[in-house]
């Protein structure tokens, strides 16, 4: 008795399970630790006592830009891989409540539309701050931000309507985030975002 056409259809098997999970990895991204505690990553530590002074009183000194960006890299990321999945609720707490509408509405019309978007998020070649100033009682960060990114928007029927789902494409924004300096919250929100 032959075995040999049972071990090809196990190899052949293989391939395709092979094949699937590299296809759905290019159209899902993969897990990065940036996923991980990134509303306690992006916020600025202080003594519960003086918090109201020392943020008052931040110096924009190279130190607190390093660790703002640091916050501000791993937000950008995940709003932008959140928005494409269409699911706001794991940075609603990074969103100021008029961004966060706005990102809604456009999630809406899409699926209204019956549209799909896939995103791969490959990367940020670079964040800087490009302005802060204190307006009122809100302290406001501007940053630029340079990245990587796969995307395309399909249609109901799987067709490509924009993007390029092989592409990688050079992404610049500009987003603004703010903290009001009265709340005991370490949050910084999106405020404003330019493309």
């Amino acid at each position: 008795m032959n075995y040999s056409f049972e071990y090809i259809d196990i190899i052949l098997l293989a391939m395709i399970a092979g094949f699937i999970f590299l296809r759905l990895r290019g159209i899902l991204g993969k897990k990065t630790e940036f996923e991980e505690k990134m509303a306690a990553d992006f916020s600025q530590e202080y003594p519960k006592e003086r918090a109201q002074d020392n943020i008052k009183e931040i110096d924009f000194n190279e130190d607190f830009k390093k660790t703002f960006l640091k916050g501000a890299k791993i937000a950008y990321e995940n709003i932008i891989t959140s928005f494409a999945s269409g699911n706001l609720s794991s940075v609603k707490e990074l969103l100021d409540n008029k961004i966060h509408n706005q990102f809604d509405e456009a999630i809406k019309n899409r699926k209204k539309e019956g549209q799909i978007s896939e995103t791969t998020f490959i990367g940020i070649n670079s964040a800087e701050v490009k302005n802060h100033e204190k307006n009122k009682v809100f302290l406001e960060i501007t940053v630029d931000f340079t990245s990587e990114i796969i995307s395309c928007v399909k249609d109901k029927n799987n067709k490509i309507i924009s993007g390029d789902p092989k592409k990688i494409k050079k992404v610049s924004d500009t987003w603004k985030f703010s903290r009001n300096i009265n709340s005991t919250s370490p949050n910084w929100l999106l405020i404003d975002t330019e493309c």
